[in-house]
């Protein structure tokens, strides 16, 4: 993997290390959109067969990038919260049940089941991480295990912390859960696109993400997967196109009682979208082309020796074994001031985040060493 800003219409007068905020948009996507703009312009040329290729494909694409074996377990959604209560929907949940979540996840992944659970009469665990920064990751997701009993019917978690990029070890996770009979519901927005993700090998119950982060696609749309435990679900909503034969547009008021096949009943409502479809399409299988597995490594290259260079000036930053090289925190000595070097990043247009207590670093194949070359300049 070599560097690749020049797809993307970044400016070289900034330093963009914020992709867990929102991906810049690659130019080949930026194209699709605007054509795809322009097609309204002449309805008569969009066919009722446009209703449905363009889904179809998407999903196509999203199960090849997650190494999922079927394409109709894949649903187009607008956004995480949507996904996330599709699931939480069909789920069985009774009194005295717990539900696990890490501690401050993004909140996506954790009103809907505060809901679900006061419903239910069922409790919400969090899983907090170890106060010292002694081995933290490991303690963390050893934590988690832990915590993992017959009473946990759900763990609603995410493949690594989006405020400093802790990583889980859903695997190892994914066994727990399925001894305890738990269903295991993932957002991978901070993740998938630039970190690798088998649903064959994880095999969580479902996997939620959107779209405009690390898939580089537009806002508003996402992908899930649900496992065939979801096959028999109620959507959160009832719309048209889910149904079985609503190619047929002749016989749309023949009411019918069966939804398609598999995930399909889980997608939004005009998921065939001709805007964000096609663009978030391109999107995927340009990460198809280059791979996750090569975006990380290529992430870790560049920001291994600042990752070194902030550590010998007393920054906390996780071990390479339990956090992600696309996304990480950078936890500051006292002797650093934060509101300063706010303000230097700030002047010098280096785009961060701050979650939390970290300063959150986000890479991804635009960015080179001398944006951390840049970065670590600030820390003097």
């Amino acid at each position: 993997m070599q560097h690749q800003k020049h797809l993307f219409d970044l400016s070289n007068d900034i330093t963009y290390l914020n992709g867990a905020y929102m991906s810049p948009q690659l130019q080949s996507v930026t194209e699709v959109g605007l054509m795809a703009v322009t097609q309204k312009a002449k309805p008569y040329k969009i066919t009722g067969e446009d209703f449905f290729t363009q889904k179809e494909i998407l999903k196509q694409r999203f199960a090849t990038l997650v190494g999922a074996l079927d394409y109709k377990n894949m649903a187009i959604i607008p956004s995480v919260s949507y996904g996330i209560a599709n699931a939480a929907q069909n789920i069985p949940i009774h009194m005295g049940d717990e539900i696990l979540v890490v501690d401050e996840q993004f909140p996506s992944n954790v009103y809907i089941w505060q809901e679900v659970a006061q419903k239910h009469g069922a409790s919400i665990k969090i899983i907090k991480p170890p106060v010292s920064f002694k081995n933290r990751g490991a303690l963390w997701n050893q934590n988690i295990l832990d915590a993992i009993t017959k009473k946990t019917t759900v763990v609603a978690m995410p493949h690594i912390h989006w405020a400093d990029g802790t990583l889980f070890d859903l695997k190892t996770i994914r066994e727990r859960t399925k001894s305890v009979d738990a269903f295991l519901i993932i957002d991978g927005t901070q993740s998938v696109g630039a970190l690798p993700f088998s649903i064959d090998e994880i095999a969580p119950d479902a996997l939620i993400c959107g779209g405009y982060k690390w898939l580089l696609g537009p806002y508003s749309i996402g992908m899930a997967y649900y496992s065939d435990a979801f096959n028999e679900g109620i959507p959160i909503e009832q719309n048209w196109m889910n149904r079985y034969n609503s190619e047929d547009f002749t016989g749309l008021t023949q009411y019918e009682n069966r939804y398609k096949e598999k995930a399909a009943r889980y997608s939004v409502g005009e998921s065939s979208n001709f805007v964000l479809t096609p663009m978030l399409i391109r999107a995927i299988e340009q990460l198809i082309e280059w791979t996750p597995a090569a975006i990380q490594d290529y992430c870790k290259r560049i920001s291994e020796e600042a990752v070194e260079y902030l550590k010998q000036l007393g920054c906390f930053i996780e071990d390479d074994l339990y956090r992600a090289h696309h996304l990480f925190g950078i936890y500051l000595p006292n002797h650093i001031d934060l509101e300063l070097l706010k303000s230097k990043l700030k002047r010098e247009d280096i785009f961060v985040s701050y979650r939390g207590n970290a300063i959150r670093v986000s890479p991804n194949v635009y960015n080179s060493k001398i944006d951390f070359d840049r970065l670590t300049s600030q820390f003097n």
